[in-house]
């Protein structure tokens, strides 16, 4: 169970991030609710992340989070925001789920 709760922490990060995103491209009041949007998604993402620390290593719960948070990003960053999708970007995405896949193996 703590590891979907950190699987859903971890896209609660990817939520975040792209709050700030759609922030950034918006004025007034609609930007006002994302940044709204990023501060609940934050804080259920820390919260969670509190959560399975307790139980899980901290060394693998924060890289899993923070690998799950980069390549959700960088995939919304393309999909969403029109980053571009280079081969390096994403060979080097490949090799993070890769890592975060590992840490899950090797992890009690």
């Amino acid at each position: 169970m703590n590891w979907v709760l950190l699987i859903i922490a971890g896209l609660f990060e990817v939520a975040f991030a792209a709050c700030l995103g759609k922030a950034k491209e918006s004025s007034g009041s609609e930007a006002t609710y994302w940044y709204l949007g990023f501060l609940i998604c934050l804080a259920i993402s820390m919260l969670l992340l509190v959560k399975v620390s307790k139980e899980l290593p901290i060394g693998t719960a924060y890289a899993v989070w923070t690998g799950i948070g980069a390549v959700g990003t960088v995939l919304i960053g393309i999909f969403v925001f029109k980053e571009p999708a280079t081969f390096w970007r994403l060979f080097f995405i490949s090799t993070l789920i890769i890592s975060i896949v590992g840490l899950k193996w090797v992890s009690n």
